[in-house]
């Protein structure tokens, strides 16, 4: 498998996410809050999340189970956007708790679970970073 423009647009983004994701979460905590970075940040992070899921809907391939041409990562494609979703429906009903928990969540969930499962050695990102590094 080599790097497709579906999988360097969800990689950059991907790890867009993954950077910008503490920015907007750091934004309101603290008795300093930086509303407008944390409007800012949060907007560019939601963008990025869901280029990441839609973009993931276009790859294929890998091992383990599969469903078509879906592996078991593709289940964090709906979940991601669902929950997405979810934080904008709890903003709206102006339930700051239940947004921040959510968006909380689909950081270490989406970000970080899934970024962690990619690094897996029969992955393809994860082949590619681990014989780099020669380690395998």
């Amino acid at each position: 498998m080599q790097i497709t423009p579906v999988i360097a647009i969800h990689l950059a983004a991907a790890l867009a996410a993954v950077a910008i994701g503490p920015i907007a979460l750091w934004a309101r905590q603290g008795a300093t809050q930086r509303p407008r970075l944390h409007r800012a940040a949060g907007y560019a992070w939601v963008t990025l999340m869901v280029a990441t899921a839609v973009s993931a809907i276009f790859i294929t391939g890998g091992p383990g189970p599969r469903w078509g041409s879906f592996g078991l990562i593709h289940l964090f494609i709906p979940v991601t956007l669902g929950m997405l979703v979810m934080a904008f429906v709890y903003l709206a009903r102006r339930n700051i708790v239940g947004h921040r928990k959510m968006m909380q969540r689909i950081y270490i969930g989406a970000c970080l679970g899934a970024g962690a499962f990619t690094l897996l050695p029969d992955r393809f990102l994860g082949h590619t970073v681990w014989s780099a590094l020669g380690l395998i």
